[in-house]
């Protein structure tokens, strides 16, 4: 039997102790290898550029760039990267302009291990993840920031909850019995909908308005 791939992570942060922690938290992941790290948004860009790494660990707070603006470039150079944002900023619009930015999920250092492992695992896998704690901030929205949640159709609805499950387009169409080209369509009208740029935005703001 072949033994599982590991899915590669690069960790940006600006404190080397930091970094030495994660390293330490994640050594007895098995499924989990820690190809890089670098204290600065230059060292990750340069990297990216010439080496493949399924997920990013990205601090907002650098000494050269702010990591929001930095997760857009990563996700420019590198789309099939997932950048996991990890920070101790827990303001809700750092949430979300990181999630308009292309991040697929967002964590707090002081998520549990658990948290942060699982999360990993999801975003390499093309899903969304947050811990508990920025669940709960982003279901909170400020009081000038609620409007109405767009009416969708039946099956909008339910292709929503699927994605906020974090299944896939190919696991929605078999579950639904629909073809995966019908299901991205409304994939594609919903987001339009919901004015989100990507799917981790549109759970987000469903998450608002308790639809998911």
């Amino acid at each position: 039997m072949e033994t599982p791939k590991s899915i590669t992570i690069a960790i940006v942060d600006d404190h080397p102790i930091v970094i030495e922690g994660l390293r330490q938290l994640l050594a007895n992941e098995k499924d989990l290898s820690i190809i890089a790290c670098f204290v600065d948004g230059n060292g990750i860009v340069s990297y990216v550029k010439t080496n493949p790494v399924e997920v990013v660990l990205l601090d907002i707070t650098l000494p050269d760039t702010n990591g929001i603006e930095l997760c857009q470039i990563i996700k420019e150079i590198s789309p099939a990267t997932s950048v996991l944002m990890l920070s101790n900023r827990s303001e809700r619009s750092m949430i979300m302009q990181s999630l308009q930015n292309g991040a697929s999920g967002y964590m707090l250092k002081n998520a549990s291990l658990e948290e942060l492992s699982n999360g990993i695992k999801q975003v390499s896998m093309g899903n969304i993840a947050f811990c508990n704690e920025v669940k709960v901030i982003i279901s909170k929205p400020l009081k000038n920031e609620i409007q109405e949640f767009p009416k969708l159709t039946k099956r909008e609805s339910e292709i929503l909850k699927l994605l906020g499950e974090g299944k896939t387009s190919i696991k929605i169409a078999e579950e639904l019995c629909l073809s995966a080209l019908t299901v991205d369509t409304h994939r594609k009208n919903i987001l339009q909908k919901c004015k989100a740029k990507n799917v981790a935005e549109l759970v987000a703001i469903a998450n608002q308005h308790g639809m998911i």
